[in-house]
């Protein structure tokens, strides 16, 4: 008790105490905040007190480690505390028993006397209380007289200072208690027993599966230890022998079967707990309240479903390791201290060592893991690569820690046994090794690496799911949408009421809309104008139930149908699309897509309303997405619609024409009731009612009639300009309107969203319609170009041995030969050790009753020793060496992907998914980056281990030989099988898992859709389908794992039997250490292989990503960025634009876009392009961009033909305003000025002509403001103004607008053409209008019809020549220029 038990803990606390030590010498800035007054009088104190003790000393100096910022609460402080109690249990048992033994007597005795002095102090006590409360009282009644006769000004100034500081300090006090409250806000720590309450019966089913083969385990290694007693005993019958051989054959077929049966329950349950996870992830969306929206991207959200759901799944794979680790340790410990007594201790000492270093670098590696994952977002090559390099030192640094691990997993067995063999044969001359001491303990030593290693690898992975397990919990805990903000009575007569209500977007802010009031009779149709930013689309929100209600009340009588400002479009067929879940009835159908103004778009698209549309609508343009979203609203046949501005992404043609056929009075929707946000002012006189919404309030109620002539002065401006071509419409006669069945106008937005060349041509959607079509004689077949995205090529089959030649060429041969050299080193010198043992135990035969001398012993010991060191060294040194050349591998493979990705043209991003690509990026590289490199270490491992088991087995009993062909042949057979299946299995997983997360993703963004025409049921039931086709990949993919398991470990179990077998065959020539060496090496083997064939198989389902990768380096590129021939550095000066004889298609095997254009612009000229849909407007702006490269002729600015130079000084000189603005995720002043070539001023400068000075610097962090993913935190005419901000700022003399100005209002409209007139009057501006009004002041305009320019004049000319253009400016109301007050 005063010796051992004092020491241990403190060995422990010394041992560990430098490494602590270390840190606090090491900081040369001292953080003082936490030394209070208080700490330091207590350490001084300490230190007084203990002088004599240096112990308490280091306890100090580790606390102060502890209390640094940024460090790990100490393990070894914990343990050492736990140790020292555990330890003083028995002197403070000692002590018990002492303090026992004094008398009764002795303590009757005493009691009296204390408790009479007790007693009697106690009441000296009370009495001198109560005296001083008296005193107290007193002094306090004549201070507040003396107070109140002198309340003079310095008493009241000093208190209301205190006060003021009191009140700072509660301030602080309770916004930390906000932060705090905020962080804990969600419910927590349920998720666990949820999951347990719901799968116990699987659980407890499997634990007891599992401790029966933790037990049978043990008996394994009893048998070999009878079986070694057997050769040696050459009088025992034979008969015994061979029992003992069946008897391990029946034990390993045992225990085989009950692991199997474990790993099928375990695995089942982690696919279950995934999909519930999963399933509760998706219903939870479906409800979430719009504040818990706004905290997570939707990509966020994807990976609670994606990453989070599937480390729960890894995570209860091998949940039962927590007790088994353990008990595994525990019974092995008790074995091996029967074999070889307390000598065990040192070779446990050793293991117990080595956990927490491994455990170490397992934590160290994983916190490496989560930069790796984060490293992902931001755009552009410059800084991909950047982040690239970062992160290839974050995987160096990992792969080096991963060696050092290996170098300790690897030397472990062979330091531990060399531990415990050295103390037990020096601790006294009688302990001789014999065979059956050491072959036992060394299977006995195998038994317990596994679970030596597991453990700080499960803590690990415990600690990751963790995290997961709060971030779900907070999702799933996040507040809901409240269900009776919209309330649903049909006795109100009216449709939809509001009384007082006010609104606001989250819970604790300020209302957005204020004292809302409005009444709506069923069948009218409401418009509602303001500027932008008065609250239009909150109204409909909240009408939506979309907002949070601070009072009043809503009510709505009837269905909802729901067209949002910006179309949300699944990726789905266009029939789909439109009926949403509804039954297809063909004659409704037809009469929705002829009022949409859909008929011409479909004869345009290839497969009709079978075409299927890209993810988010991506083959479709801006104005055809809004027509199927408001097909979509008129095919519901709802009560109530809810319009959102769907006007405004349409050209004015088209724009009346729904106006008449869907929206208006004399529509097909014209007995409902329509609640119309717009910015068209033409279209309100034919309303019933005009809502006028003012800084989120409503200003004015009436009729379009009653507004006008009472000339509210403050609309004036929204109201005059437009009554004289609102009257215009009034007057042109029905019959002479502009022939219907032309194929109408409409945006064809062909998104140029150069900045991060992620733009999609429009295929199909601009195709001139081919009269030559005839329908597909077979029905069945898929016409050309109906299927926009091509499946994704799934390889199948064997993987081309040359993929794997690609990886290693990456890798670089030298590397490769020498890494494969090093471990098969490695390999000699563990047979070598091995047979040096057997040799060392065949000394207890030789010297048997004689002394064993000292240097024999201390040869045994020392080249065991060395041998078992080399070993070590070699592992590592060959891990090293892979983990060099794989990093070598990844960077080339990378940058050669990354290089070619941004070097396509844009054919390739119209046909390829973004998703697909990024999986190129994020999984593929992952894959090489981390998985190949291990896979391909253990493999190799796997296959030297095998090969040496057999070769020592064979050596031991040659008779073996004969035995390796069938078993080699079972052995390939079942492998063969087994990689060709599994490889296709995980194919189909992960391609069916990615329709999971894109339809999941789909509902998010289309969240408010899917509530308002409360669809919620249909896509959980869809959900679940996606979900079941994964489900039904994964299962056989875990029975086809068992199915391997059971018959590798029937080949392993053979060996092991039939090297017992020739064992007790060839008894007599055989010498016990050697038929303990074979047996124990194929006790060993079972696990070796079932590792070998996974190693196989996995290396091959990894190295795909190889292929993968590869697949997309060989893209043909489009021109080159910069040729030799540089354009001057001031081109073009002019601006001068000639076009030759220009043509032009998308696709080699598509027809011609434009046919033949030739035309001169002049320096300075503004020019309109008008034209109807698929007329090639866009395709003009993607030719100047060489988006699209001409098929003949050319174009010249400024006398240079831009097809001699190189792209990036093409597309640097030109500047478009694309019709969809593009902002990144990061920062204002990025999405500005990505380059940092401007300075402040100039960036404000820009900000202030694009009238967002105001807003901009109105928010907090000013320029530094974060833009949300997809500028979604920004309206979308802030956006638009954004664009313009990055125009102003390029300063070239060519300009392109597409369409800028479609989603502002006519006042914002205004300042832009304002700003464009003003800032841009030396250049040349082209503008691809829809408005006719914004181009009536251009000096000439181009028509373009099908490809050709059919007319190109000043708008006057154009006007009086009644041909195109007059009769698309009639329909917009325009007859004279001078009409435009614009």
């Amino acid at each position: 008790e005063q010796t051992v038990l004092v020491w241990i803990p403190l060995t422990l606390l010394w041992l560990c105490a430098p490494w602590h030590l270390v840190t606090l010498c090491r900081r040369t800035q001292v953080n003082t905040k936490h030394l209070s007054k208080l700490y330091l009088c207590k350490q001084v104190m300490y230190i007084a007190t203990t002088i004599k003790n240096p112990v308490v000393l280091v306890l100090l100096c580790q606390e102060g480690v502890r209390r640094t910022e940024g460090a790990v609460d100490s393990a070894t402080l914990f343990t050492f505390w736990m140790l020292q109690v555990l330890c003083d249990i028995f002197p403070f048992q000692t002590l018990l028993r002492e303090a026992l033994s004094f008398t009764l007597s002795y303590l009757n005795n005493n009691f009296q006397f204390f408790m009479q002095s007790e007693l009697a102090a106690a009441r000296v006590h009370l009495q001198n209380w109560l005296k001083k409360k008296e005193d107290r009282d007193r002094q306090k009644a004549q201070e507040e007289a003396l107070q109140n006769g002198l309340s003079n000004g310095l008493g009241k100034g000093v208190s209301q200072d205190v006060l003021m500081m009191v009140d700072e300090k509660k301030k602080k006090k309770k916004k930390k208690e906000e932060k705090k409250k905020e962080d804990e806000d969600y419910p927590n720590s349920w998720l666990i027993s949820t999951i347990y309450k719901t799968f116990k019966g699987i659980l407890l089913e499997s634990a007891f599966f599992k401790l029966l083969q933790d037990l049978l385990a043990f008996v394994s290694p009893q048998l070999l230890k009878l079986m070694i007693a057997f050769t040696q005993d050459k009088t025992s019958y034979s008969w015994v022998g061979y029992l003992y051989a069946v008897l391990l054959l029946v034990v390993a077929l045992l225990q085989s079967l009950f692991l199997q049966q474990y790993f099928q329950r375990c695995f089942v349950l982690g696919m279950k707990v995934r999909t519930a996870i999963m399933a509760a992830v998706y219903k939870k969306a479906l409800v979430v309240s719009n504040d818990t929206r706004k905290e997570a991207t939707v990509g966020e959200t994807v990976n609670l479903m994606s990453a989070d759901a599937q480390r729960f799944n890894d995570v209860t794979n091998f949940i039962h390791l927590l007790w088994s680790c353990p008990l595994q340790i525990i019974l092995s410990i008790v074995f091996l201290w029967l074999e070889l007594g307390p000598s065990v201790l040192a070779g446990l000492v050793v293991m117990v060592l080595m956990v927490p270093i491994n455990g170490l670098i397992i934590f160290t590696t994983g916190e490496l893991f989560i930069l790796k994952l984060y490293a992902w977002e931001p755009s552009f090559q410059a800084q991909v690569e950047g982040i690239r390099g970062q992160e290839l030192t974050v995987m160096k640094k990992f792969a080096y820690l991963t060696s050092v691990s290996t170098f300790i997993f690897s030397c472990a067995p062979a330091v531990v046994s060399l531990a415990t063999f050295a103390v037990f044969v020096a601790v006294s001359e009688e302990n001789l090794l014999t065979a059956e001491k050491a072959f036992t303990s060394i299977s006995l030593f195998n038994i317990l690496r596994f679970p030596l290693a597991m453990l700080p690898m499960l803590i690990a992975a415990i600690v990751q799911t963790s995290v997961s397990k709060k971030r779900l919990e907070k999702f799933l805990g996040g507040e809901e949408l409240e269900s009776d903000i919209v309330q649903h009575d049909p006795t109100f007569d009216s449709a939809i009421s509001i009384r007082d209500g006010s609104f606001a977007w989250e819970k604790e802010a300020e209302p957005l809309l204020n004292n809302v009031s409005l009444d709506i009779k069923p069948g009218r149709l409401v418009a509602v104008v303001g500027a932008v930013g008065s609250g239009k689309s909150s109204l409909i929100s909240a009408l939506l139930g979309e907002m949070h209600r601070k009072k009043g009340f809503i009510n709505i009588k009837g269905s909802l149908a729901f067209v949002p400002q910006q179309a949300w479009i699944q990726n789905a067929t266009l029939r789909d699309n439109i009926l949403f879940g509804c039954p297809h009835e063909t004659e409704r159908f037809q009469k929705t897509i002829e009022a949409c103004a859909l008929v011409p778009d479909l004869e345009l698209l290839p497969g009709g309303d079978q075409t299927e549309i890209g993810e988010k609508g991506i083959n479709l343009s801006g104005g055809q997405k809004q027509r199927v979203s408001l097909a979509r609203a008129a095919y519901s046949e709802a009560d109530i619609y809810l319009l959102d501005d769907p006007l405004s992404a349409v050209d004015s043609h088209v724009g009346k024409h729904l106006f008449d056929k869907v929206i208006g009075p004399n529509g097909i929707l014209k007995d409902k009731t329509r609640v119309l946000v717009t910015h068209g002012v033409s279209f309100l006189p034919f309303v019933d009612e005009i809502i006028v919404l003012v800084d989120g309030k409503v200003s004015e109620i009436g009729s379009y009639n009653s507004l006008l002539f009472f000339h509210i002065v403050k609309y004036n401006h929204l109201f005059e300009d437009y009554s004289q071509d609102t009257e215009d419409v009034e007057l042109i006669p029905e019959s002479q309107d502009a022939q219907p069945d032309s194929p109408l106008e409409d945006t064809v937005s062909v998104t140029l969203k150069r900045e991060n060349s992620i733009r999609r041509s429009q295929r199909g959607g601009r195709l001139r319609k081919n009269n030559s079509i005839k329908k597909s004689e077979d029905a069945g077949e898929t016409k050309k170009g109906q299927k926009l995205i091509e499946k994704e090529a799934m390889e199948t089959g064997q993987v081309k041995f040359s993929v794997y030649l690609q990886y290693l060429r990456a890798m670089g041969w030298g590397y490769a030969v020498i890494v494969f050299v090093i471990y098969f080193i490695q390999n000699i010198a563990f047979i070598g050790q091995n047979l040096w043992l057997s040799d060392w135990t065949n000394d207890a035969e030789t010297y048997f009753n004689v002394t064993y001398p000292a240097w024999k012993r201390d040869t045994r010991v020392g080249v065991f020793g060395a041998l078992g060191v080399a070993q070590g060294f070699f592992v590592f040194l060959g891990t090293f060496l892979l983990a060099n050349a794989s990093v070598a591998a990844s960077r080339i493979l990378h940058s050669r992907l990354l290089n070619n990705i941004l070097r396509s043209p844009m054919v390739f991003f119209d046909t390829t998914p973004t998703g697909r690509i990024v999986n190129r990026f994020a999984k593929d590289i992952f894959t090489v980056d981390e998985a190949i490199p291990q896979s391909f270490r253990s493999w190799l491992l796997c296959l030297l281990g095998v090969l040496g088991t057999l070769f020592v087995i064979c050596l031991a009993t040659p008779f073996f030989a004969i035995i390796i062909i069938p078993l080699a042949f079972i052995y390939w057979f079942v492998q063969r099988f087994y990689v060709a299946t599994s490889r296709q299995l995980r194919r189909l997983d992960s391609v069916s898992r990615s329709p999971i997360y894109s339809h999941f993703g789909e509902t998010v963004s289309g969240l408010s859709v899917i509530r308002a025409y409360g669809h919620q049921d249909r896509f959980l039931k869809h959900n679940e389908i996606t979900i079941d086709e994964n489900l039904k990949t994964v299962y056989p993919w875990i029975v086809s794992n068992r199915w391997l398991a059971i018959r590798l470990e029937f080949v392993g179990n053979l060996v092991v039997f039939f090297a017992a077998l020739f064992a007790v065959i060839s008894r007599d020539s055989l010498s016990s250490g050697l038929v303990g060496l074979s047996i124990s090496y194929a006790l060993n083997v079972t696990q070796t292989l079932n590792w070998l064939v996974r190693m196989t198989s996995e290396l091959e389902t990894n190295i795909v990503a190889v292929e993968r990768v590869n697949e997309y380096t060989e893209i043909e590129n489009e021109a080159k960025w910069i040729t030799d021939k540089r354009p001057p550095e001031k081109w073009p000066e002019e601006g001068r634009l000639q076009f030759d004889d220009y043509k032009v298609r998308y696709r080699p095997e598509l027809e011609l876009v434009l046919h033949g254009i030739t035309c001169d612009i002049n320096s300075t000229e503004k020019i309109g392009i008008v034209g109807r849909t698929g007329a090639g407007k866009s395709s003009l702006t993607n030719c100047l961009f060489r988006i699209i490269e001409a098929a003949e002729g050319r174009i010249i600015i400024d006398d240079i033909d831009i097809s001699t130079i190189g792209l990036h000084d093409l597309r640097n000189r030109l500047t478009i305003i694309p019709q969809d603005p593009v902002l990144f995720s990061g920062t204002l002043r990025m999405n500005l000025d990505p380059f940092d070539k401007f300075s402040d001023e100039e960036i404000w400068r820009v900000l202030e002509l694009s009238h967002l000075k105001d807003y901009v610097s109105g928010l907090q962090e000013k320029l530094q403001h974060e833009v949300a993913e997809g500028g979604e935190n920004l309206s979308v005419g802030q956006r638009q103004l954004l664009c313009l901000a990055r125009a102003l700022l390029r300063q070239s003399r060519i300009l392109i607008l597409d369409e800028a100005t479609a989603a502002v209002d006519l006042e914002t409209d205004n300042l832009i053409q304002n700003t464009i007139r003003k800032e841009f009057s030396h250049c040349t501006v082209l503008t691809i209008a829809h408005r006719l009004h914004s181009i009536m002041d251009s000096s000439r305009v181009m028509v373009l019809d099908a490809g050709k320019i059919v007319e190109f004049d000043s708008p006057s000319n154009l006007l009086i020549k009644q041909g195109h253009f007059y009769s698309m400016a009639k329909d917009a109301g325009i007859t004279q220029v001078e009409d435009t007050v614009l």
